[in-house]
């Protein structure tokens, strides 16, 4: 039975049949959508004025169109219905409340599930700054979101501190993420609550992991457990550690390098469980860089110098900043920059998150195909003008049929 106010179209045709959005939808089918709402539980019951799919697609476009209200992302979802002969006069834009409602008994699960079906490396054998040797690139980073000052996301969340131990204005929520160097397209990532350290939360990512990929960190990823958890699945390792961090040569190689050993925190002195590591040193000089008061300390798991010579992996460290650029775009060109989420709510908080994730995955994909096809580095592609092509491409499909 329709709700008050609203008419029963004169079709069987619904509503999530008649939304196409560009991009969105070709890297996020809708047959892939409604297989993982079904595996969640979240399939509607009957054909609603928002079923699950619809939420799905809603969410999408609200992280698409970062800073636009409800009712006009719902707008520029499904604006030709209005001009649809069978839709005219039968349906009309949901209101926030029930949009809200909506998205409340959506959940975050479907848009996780979602990112850890399609959320895949991509880089092909010609993309070009994805590979070293039989490597594949993969760097990990964190970062963090502003959530709205809400109770509920405080007390699940938390909240930093100034440096007087004042509260900053907005609760937190810490993510750690794993990317693909050459896309740059990030293929995996965990939330937690801002107590969480990246360390810890990294560990739950080291399962993406395996032979072939070479992972790239920087010194906030320490301590010899992590090293040993991280390299388990076969990848191997190149982390940079703090400086003063100075390890035993126990030989010199060839290329300048070193053999050295790590151990746990406790065991310095009587050293009876090693780790063997590679070690390399090295300094920058020139117009742009600091005076450096200690050389940068890297450790690799690659022990044979021929195999991976220290100039080579003093050089390649750098394509760390991959990640660095995936999360910038993520939260400044794509979010808005200083922009807040919306939810008010933990489980709004992490399905805005992970729809987020998504949208930049569906914008990267979009990207490394160009790049592919042009035989070019994906860096000289503007992921600016690529969101907003995105956003042209719902503008102009929306509400025709996939």
């Amino acid at each position: 039975m329709p709700r008050p106010g609203q008419v029963t179209p004169e079709t069987d045709e619904r509503l999530s049949d008649r939304i196409a959005i560009g991009l969105l939808t070709r890297t996020f089918p809708p047959e892939l959508v409604d297989r993982v709402v079904a595996e969640c539980g979240r399939e509607g019951q009957r054909n609603r004025l928002l079923p699950p799919r619809v939420v799905v697609y809603f969410v999408l476009a609200m992280c698409l169109f970062s800073g636009q209200g409800y009712e006009e992302v719902a707008r520029l979802l499904t604006q030709g219905l209005g001009w649809a002969k069978r839709w005219q006069g039968s349906w009309q834009v949901p209101t926030t409340a029930a949009i809200s409602r909506a998205r409340v008994k959506l959940g975050p699960k479907p848009l996780q599930m979602l990112f850890a079906e399609v959320a895949r490396p991509m880089a092909t054998e010609a993309t070009r700054g994805a590979w070293y040797g039989r490597w594949r690139l993969v760097a990990i980073d964190g970062t963090v979101f502003d959530v709205p000052d809400s109770a509920a996301n405080a007390a699940w969340f938390g909240r930093p501190k100034t440096h007087r131990t004042q509260r900053c204005a907005y609760p937190q929520v810490r993510m750690v993420a794993l990317a693909e160097c050459g896309s740059p397209a990030i293929t995996a990532a965990v939330l937690g609550p801002l107590s969480s350290s990246e360390p810890a939360l990294a560990r739950d990512l080291f399962g993406h992991l395996g032979p072939g990929d070479l992972l790239l960190a920087d010194r906030g990823f320490t301590g010899v457990e992590l090293w040993r958890a991280a390299c388990a699945g076969g990848a191997d390792l190149l982390w940079r550690i703090r400086s003063h961090h100075v390890l035993p040569v126990r030989a010199e190689l060839s290329d300048g390098s070193y053999l050295s050993e790590i151990v746990v925190a406790a065991d310095h002195r009587k050293r009876a469980d090693p780790t063997t590591v590679r070690v390399i040193e090295y300094t920058l000089h020139g117009p742009g860089f600091p005076a450096q008061d200690a050389p940068y300390r890297l450790i690799t798991t690659i022990l044979d110098p021929t195999a991976a010579p220290a100039s080579d992996l003093a050089a390649l460290y750098h394509e760390r900043w991959e990640i660095e650029t995936a999360l910038d775009e993520l939260k400044t060109h794509q979010r808005g920059p200083a922009q807040v989420l919306r939810s008010r709510s933990p489980e709004g908080v992490e399905q805005e998150i992970w729809g987020h994730l998504l949208v930049h995955y569906a914008v990267r994909t979009l990207m490394h195909e160009t790049a592919d096809a042009a035989e070019i580095d994906s860096d000289r592609l503007s992921f600016t003008r690529s969101i907003r092509l995105a956003r042209r491409q719902v503008m102009a499909q929306a509400a025709f049929s996939p």
